[in-house]
């Protein structure tokens, strides 16, 4: 039986910039991994996300949940996505956590709940 991956509930993003930290410097790949490559690779992984779901309506996108090959298939691109975006922080100095913690909290205040709950705009 193959072992457990760890999960969501374990994992932290300092456990995942460190996994990436690694397996970018055993491969010696820091050489490549500057900002603009890293930016760039999220653009194109993310273009290849968008191509699970182009024909899809509103209604077939969120049936992939029930179709497990799909899923999987999606989960790998959007794995891809975590991982350029995780080695862009790396190759920033970028603290994750707190920078997504102060964003939440600019949209907190740009979108009040009172004003904006239900609506998209």
């Amino acid at each position: 039986m193959p072992a457990q991956l760890p999960d969501d509930s374990t994992t932290t993003l300092a456990d995942l910039r460190a996994a990436m930290r690694t397996l970018v410097a055993e491969r010696d790949w820091s050489q490549f991994h500057r900002p603009k490559n890293l930016a760039m690779s999220i653009a194109i992984e993310a273009a290849e996300l968008m191509e699970h779901f182009q024909w899809d309506d509103a209604d077939a996108s969120a049936a992939i949940a029930l179709d497990a090959e799909r899923k999987t298939a999606i989960g790998e691109e959007m794995a891809d996505v975590l991982a350029y975006l995780v080695s862009l922080a790396n190759s920033l100095d970028l603290d994750l956590a707190s920078t997504f913690h102060a964003k939440l909290a600019k949209v907190r205040l740009k979108y009040p709940v009172d004003q904006f709950r239900g609506r998209a705009r």
